[in-house]
């Protein structure tokens, strides 16, 4: 399991788990994070926000939002 800050472009996974309070957990959720959907990485370069895709939308998290959020890679 990795978190998405260190995926690269491209890599794509399940959301295994989040970690956080109960606002940041209210706000993944919201959004369409929830563990068991799929997740690919659109972008991730240091120091600017993670471009994910997942549910047919674009998601961007910063990067201490994308340390709480873990994927099971899939090769």
């Amino acid at each position: 399991m990795k978190n998405v800050t260190k995926l690269k472009d491209g890599q794509k996974g399940i959301v295994a788990a989040l970690d956080g309070d109960a606002w940041f957990l209210s706000r993944i959720s919201a959004i369409g994070l929830t563990p068991g959907c799929h997740v690919e990485i659109l972008r991730n370069k240091s120091r600017q926000p993670v471009l994910l895709y997942s549910r047919d939308t674009m998601i961007a998290v910063s990067r201490r939002e994308g340390e709480k959020i873990w994927l099971e890679v899939i090769e």
